[in-house]
Formats: structure tokens, sequence, C-alpha cells
């Protein structure tokens, strides 16, 4: 074991509940994050999520978040990343689940910049990734999916460091396990990092177009945002917690 990843083992005070004691299966390091987020009605969320899960809320408002950044050094355990494969630019929606306790996030939609990386990655993971073309440019994040007709343009500015954190900072960030429905049932993925260092944000530009069923994402209904420079994170294996019967 590395001494990057026995620390970040050993920093676990933050989580809601510990890490899994089992090996981990894969690293991976988030980058450059650009978090939105979007207060969204109950009624049009709940065909976009697994009727097996529930969707969590804050104080009675429901959210879905659209995060932009750079997935680096993703790799299996035991073998090295390949930069041609493992570094790649990264859109996900997300929204929030608390199933049993156990408080996570469920993707929507997730978009990569490399054809090959997203082939590989919902593969491996089972995760709706599909290709697209996110670029990263010194002023902010821009994407284009013609398939989806999904657009993304933004200029934006990091500013302070947000010391203390609202109940709604952590709440729609410090999620330490994701949701994957499967055809032969739901599963759980364990997630561990530090706690997520957070900045302020200022947008200076925001394009913004992403449908999902009956939920439309625009600039105008941003109801929140955040910035980090990322974390490195540890993946354990998917287990079932609703089988199909």
């Amino acid at each position: 074991m590395t001494p990057k990843i026995k620390t970040i083992l050993q920093d676990y005070g933050h989580r809601p509940w510990p890490p899994p004691t089992g090996p981990w299966q894969y690293y991976q390091d988030w980058l450059d994050l650009l978090f939105l987020h979007f207060q969204v009605d109950y009624d049009l969320l709940q065909p976009l999520v697994p009727t097996q899960l529930n969707i969590d809320q804050h104080r009675g408002k429901c959210y879905v978040s659209l995060v932009a950044f750079k997935m680096k050094n993703i790799r299996p355990r035991n073998l090295p990343a390949f930069p041609p494969l493992s570094d790649f630019y990264e859109i996900n929606v997300r929204t929030y689940i608390d199933q049993d306790g156990k408080k996570g996030v469920y993707f929507i939609n997730i978009e990569a910049s490399k054809y090959l990386s997203a082939l590989i990655a919902k593969k491996l993971s089972g995760l709706p990734y599909e290709k697209s073309n996110i670029l990263r440019d010194t002023a902010g994040y821009s994407n284009l999916n013609p398939k989806k007709n999904f657009k993304l343009k933004t200029t934006f500015s990091v500013t302070e460091e947000i010391k203390v954190k609202s109940s709604l900072d952590l709440w729609l960030t410090e999620r330490y396990c994701l949701y994957l429905d499967k055809p032969n049932g739901i599963y759980c993925f364990d997630i561990h990092h530090v706690e997520w260092p957070l900045f302020s944000v200022q947008l200076q530009e925001c394009q913004l177009s992403y449908v999902a069923g009956d939920i439309q994402l625009h600039h105008e209904n941003i109801d929140a945002m955040h910035y980090s420079p990322g974390v490195s994170v540890l993946a354990w294996e998917a287990k079932t917690i609703r089988p199909v019967l």
C-alpha cells in the first residue's frame, strides 16, 4: 500500500460511516470540479430514478447537480494508469439517494470526452457513460452533445475557500456511495476520499441546456454552485442491494 493511499484510508472521521474493510478495486483522481446545483420538483424527478431507490431531500427539497471535472489516473488495483484511457473530462448529472440511511448519488446521465474511455468505463462499471465533446480551457468548461442536444459553455472564477460549510454544502457533496440500476437489480458502489475542499465560484458566462425527462437545466435556475480542486478516490466492488425478484 502506498503512503498516499494509506493516508486516504486513515482519514475517515468526516464520513457518516467507516469505509469498507475489504480491498478497494479502483483508484481515481477527480480534479478541477465545477458543481452546478438545481432545485427540482419531486414529481418530475421521480420518473428518472428507479422505484427501488428513495430520493433524498434537504429540508423537503429535491436537487439535481451537474458536475464537470477532469478524471485522471483511473486504474484497477495493482495496475498502473494509462493516460490515453485513464485521463479524460467528464460531466455527470446526478441526484441524491437515501437508501436505508446510506446517503449516496444516482447518475441520470454521464458523458466522457474520449470515446474509448467512455466505452471501457461503461463496460467495467455498468454506468451509462457516453462520448461527448467536453473541453476545458483557462476560462471554463464547455460541452456539445449533438445526440442529445446538450449544451454547456461556462466562464467562471474561483473565489474564497468555504471554511464553514452549510448543511446544504455538506448534503450536496459529502456522499460516499453511488447507486446503479441494472437489469438484474440495484447495485451500490462504496467510495472513499478525504472531505471535499470547497470554494465559492462566480459565473461570468453560463450557456446551459440539459434535459432529463421533464426537467430542464438552464443557467436561470441554478440554485447553488461550488468549486473544488479535487480529491483522490478509492472505489470498491459493486454489491447487489435489490435483486430482481
